[in-house]
């Protein structure tokens, strides 16, 4: 009897299709393998904790609803993939959990890939608690994609995606070319923290879709997650297609705007936006026919422009599917823009943007503006976007008349965090009394701390250095430190090997001078920085093609330079010595002269690397004061090249510094491409003019109170100009031009 009860029930097991969970744990490539293979509806492959170095996973199978297959970590957080890994996923039903990637790159263009090739895909797929962490190609103009969405119904929440350098979407909704079909998926919990800028376009966060099947529905929801300063470029969020739902979800600190770029019939609701008042922080940006923006929650805006708080475009008549459709029947409505610099409609209007925004409605906005200025502006003609029933802070002379009413309003800040008006009456107007700003603890994982942050300037030990020992002082010293240079006459006979942050200065009360007899002062390779403080550096006796501080291929993106208090005598203008030069594919949060001399040298900074027409440069920001340059050829020249409109920068800047006997035949300063130039307060004297040349986007130039003696005019050049600069020429001296 009881035999014959045991055969029934193996029967009936063997009729139905189930089987027992398992726990399979895998200890290397091999044993993966074999698991996938044989894994059923049910099973989770453990990966053992440890690192897995060069591992590249596909990870393959038919769960069933209710029973998945999973791939997980054996202890969350436990498995790091490293080196050149990545991972792939196709199939139905699969999860993947608890996994990190840190300390490498993909060696090709994806990550997490939810296909395996192009005819097998993932569906009802789910990536889970995954840690993706400055995992990024150390050229940064190597393109790849963190976690790439392919086929439909899948998932990517509570996971944690921080610190992508080189260039390619953080997170990104694949539509092929001929596949039209809704992609129905999920994005939410998830933690984006810290992108840096990327210095080119390419640089989002998450995009959905592209411009070849934008005309169609993805139906993606992207709800709940924090966006915490990412700033790769002007497009955090990226919409190519239609049908979208952008949900919930919560901007802080992020330059750039949620930019609905293609497609149609796009929902953008109860997203809270903080900027700081930090430049270039912006809030949506409206594109295409039947865009919903509602309920929305906007303060601190800092961006102008195309980064404005809210943005409506001009399109292109019969535009081409990858340019700029005109706006259509777009609902902004029930938004609050508190504390914020820009409301600009018909943004971008020019010769060929001439299609202005038509049946539009902007209504029951409340809008405060920043420092109590009028926040509007019309770039072309915004006729077709009708004003009704929003209500703004009172202005001198405001832009609209119609559809606002001006008062005063007072704001008090709720219990949610957000600044509501006081006036009860107005309790109908802007962003609704129930927003629940997402918070930390929701997002992400709870087991994962982060990589930790780099070292800054000065954190780390103070040491002493006699002379003789720099440069096995530097081979020791680690990220922060600071070397204290004894009195005295340092001799370099090669360049430093910088491989850390690292700050070089005088001791107290020393003056120490650095003498250079080879190819420059240092070399900053992977993972450097340097600060150099109240010293001097004799490079005299350097010949041919020798460079103080060269930045090498392969070098960290987002790394400093800044000279404070240096001087700097040279072999003479036209000898090839140069201050700083900058290799293709690297990229400078910041380079810094402050209170320094530089004398009898080249191009004090050459960043005129980048060649490629596709915007790329190699500096953010460039700052120059209280400096003085002598017989120099030229004091920088900073390149910009392309024509696209997705970057922040470069900034440039340059006060109260003096440029005497310096230039030559061509201009002593040359600035190409910035988006932010401000010259002002300086004094150039018996030297060449600047050059200051537009090529792109809305640049803001100010060239103010400088003194030129026995000099060309500064020139503002326009080359490739799309639109009008913002441009100011003033109060400039002009003394005994030639």
């Amino acid at each position: 009897m009881k035999l014959r009860l045991a055969l029934f029930a193996a029967l009936m097991v063997a009729a139905s299709g189930t089987a027992l969970a398992r726990d399979v744990l895998v200890r290397d490539p091999a044993q993966f393998k074999a698991a996938v293979k044989a894994a059923q509806p049910g099973d989770t492959i453990l990966l053992a904790d440890g690192e897995w170095r060069d591992f590249q996973a596909v990870f393959t199978g038919a769960g069933v609803a209710g029973k998945p297959i999973t791939l997980a970590a054996q202890t969350k957080g436990q498995v790091v993939l490293t080196g050149q890994s990545n991972l792939r996923l196709a199939g139905r039903h699969l999860v993947v959990s608890g996994l990190v990637f840190r300390g490498g790159h993909s060696p090709t263009g994806e990550v997490i890939s939810f296909r395996r090739d192009s005819k097998q895909v993932a569906v009802d797929s789910r990536l889970t608690e995954v840690v993706i962490d400055a995992f990024s190609k150390p050229d940064r103009r190597a393109e790849d994609i963190w976690v790439a969405l392919y086929g439909t119904g899948n998932r990517v929440d509570h996971s944690h995606f921080e610190g992508k350098t080189n260039a390619g979407v953080t997170l990104a909704v694949i539509r092929p070319k001929g596949q039209p079909d809704a992609n129905n998926h999920r994005i939410d919990h998830n933690y984006f923290g810290p992108r840096p800028p990327l210095g080119s376009n390419g640089g989002e966060t998450i995009r959905i879709g592209t411009s070849e099947e934008s005309l169609t529905d993805s139906r993606t929801v992207v709800e709940r997650n924090i966006f915490d300063r990412c700033s790769g470029e002007v497009e955090i969020v990226s919409v190519k297609a239609g049908g979208n739902i952008l949900r919930d979800n919560l901007v802080l600190r992020s330059q750039g705007a949620f930019v609905l770029r293609h497609g149609n019939g796009n929902l953008v609701e109860r997203n809270i936006f903080f900027g700081n008042s930090i430049p270039d922080t912006g809030g949506v940006r409206v594109i295409n026919r039947d865009q919903i923006v509602r309920d929305n929650y906007f303060e601190g805006l800092a961006g102008s422009s195309f980064k404005s708080a809210i943005t409506v475009m001009n399109g292109v008549p019969n535009s081409v599917i990858n340019r700029y459709h005109q706006v259509a029947n777009a609902r902004i409505e029930g938004n609050s823009i508190i504390d914020s610099a820009r409301i600009t409609l018909a943004a971008g209007a020019d010769a060929e943007r001439s299609a202005a925004p038509e049946d539009s409605r902007f209504e029951r906005n409340l809008i405060v503006g920043a420092k109590g200025g009028d926040p509007f502006r019309a770039e072309g003609d915004a006729s077709g976007i009708a004003m009704t029933g929003n209500v703004a802070s009172g202005v001198d002379k405001p832009l609209f008349s119609r559809g606002i009413s001006y008062r005063e309003i007072k704001l008090e800040r709720a219990a949610n965090g957000l600044l509501y008006p006081a006036d009860p009456a107005l309790a109908s107007v802007g962003a609704p009394r129930d927003l629940v700003p997402v918070t930390r603890e929701e997002v992400g994982v709870r087991w994962y701390d982060g990589a930790e942050t780099e070292a800054a300037f000065g954190s780390g030990r103070t040491i002493p250095v006699a002379v003789g020992a720099l440069a096995d002082a530097v081979a020791a010293a680690s990220a922060g430190d600071t070397l204290s240079l004894a009195s005295g006459t340092h001799d370099l006979a090669a360049p430093l090997a910088v491989q850390s942050r690292l700050t070089i200065t005088g001791a107290s009360g020393a003056r120490p001078v650095l003498r250079i007899g080879g190819a420059g002062l240092a070399r900053i390779a992977a993972g450097g920085g340097l600060q150099l403080e109240n010293l001097d550096i004799d490079a005299r006796g350097v010949r041919g093609d020798a460079v103080l501080v060269a930045v090498e291929a392969g070098v960290a993106p987002n790394y400093e330079l800044a000279f404070d208090g240096v001087t700097v005598a040279g072999p003479g203008k036209g000898a090839g010595l140069a201050g700083v030069r900058i290799a293709p594919s690297t990229f400078a949060d910041a380079i810094t002269i402050s209170q320094s001399r530089f004398a009898d040298m080249d191009v004090v900074v050459d960043g005129t690397g980048e060649q490629e027409p596709k915007g790329w440069y190699p500096a953010e920001r460039l700052t120059i004061e209280k400096s003085e340059f002598v017989r120099v050829a030229m004091v920088a020249d900073l390149l910009r090249k392309g024509s696209d409109e997705s970057t922040f920068g470069p900034w440039f800047a340059m006060r109260e510094s003096r440029v005497a006997e310096s230039g030559g035949d061509g201009p002593s300063l040359r600035v190409t491409g910035a988006q932010h130039v401000k010259i002002a307060q300086n004094q150039f004297t018996q030297s060449s003019g600047v050059e200051v040349i537009h090529t792109v986007g809305a640049p803001d130039t100010k060239i103010v109170r400088n003194r030129f003696t026995a000099t060309p005019a500064p020139r503002i050049g326009e080359t490739m100009w799309k639109g009008a600069p913002r441009g100011t020429v003033t109060d400039n001296q002009m003394e005994g031009q030639p």
